[in-house]
């Protein structure tokens, strides 16, 4: 057992891990952070996507010791209280949630390439999203959705 500090989604916790626990593990086991999912568990689908020190991450790839003293962003850490991040409300607007398995992941990819490049263009969208599979659809209304959180984050941001 080893003891780990790390800030997810604001909130500090201090926890006691197995050596060999996956990110993964930890948030949906122990932390009961649910949102994350595990689709191949091989960091090939996205479907476990968080944002670890500004950066996505493959949870299922990471072992739980290497988030020791980081910050994680889940897609519970996105809303505020009853609101939705304009990300999520971009991906309902827009019809791009199907089942829904691999949308957690897409958001945070989303909003991790929003944050660095704030007018990305369609390729740059499909870029940043390259890493996270969807079965459900062909993309575009993902992409049409990246493209309308991305004006709906500078509206937010105007009204400021």
């Amino acid at each position: 057992m080893k003891k780990i500090s790390l800030k997810i989604n604001g909130k500090e916790y201090n926890v006691e891990i197995e050596k060999d626990m996956r990110l993964l593990d930890l948030l949906r086991d122990q932390l009961h952070l649910t949102g994350t999912k595990e689709g191949c568990g091989e960091g090939e689908c996205g479907a476990c996507t968080v944002i670890m020190d500004g950066v996505t991450v493959n949870s299922c790839m990471v072992l739980a010791f290497q988030a020791d003293g980081s910050e994680i962003i889940t897609i519970e850490g996105l809303d505020k209280g009853d609101k939705l991040h304009p990300i999520q409300k971009a991906f309902l607007d827009e019809g791009a949630v199907q089942c829904g398995f691999c949308i957690p992941g897409m958001v945070l990819s989303a909003k991790a390439l929003l944050d660095k490049k704030p007018s990305p263009s369609r390729k740059e969208i499909r870029e940043g999203i390259s890493g996270n599979l969807c079965r459900c659809t062909g993309y575009n209304k993902i992409v049409d959705a990246i493209d309308k959180a991305s004006q709906y984050l500078k509206e937010e941001g105007e009204e400021k």
